[in-house]
């Protein structure tokens, strides 16, 4: 455990059993975001290239009619 992380938990371990709470709630929302971040990134660079795809004509397409049917179809 590096110095500054020691330095840390001491300063962390002073505060009150509230204020230390919200410190470790704080901490593992900063986990959960980066991901989140790394996510968002994936879905937009696949929207671009699903995007490119169409334009480019390269994928087939179904009418919202023809979508809907199947989709009544299928839960009956």
């Amino acid at each position: 455990m590096s110095d500054t992380l020691k330095e840390l938990e001491q300063q962390a371990r002073s505060l009150s059993a509230e204020e230390r709470a919200k410190l470790a709630e704080m901490l593992l929302d900063s986990l959960r975001e980066a991901p989140l971040v790394e996510i968002e990134a994936a879905w937009d660079r696949e929207i671009a290239e699903r995007a490119a795809a169409y334009d480019r004509g390269e994928l087939e397409t179904f009418s919202a009619e023809n979508v809907f049917a199947e989709a009544r179809r299928l839960i009956r």
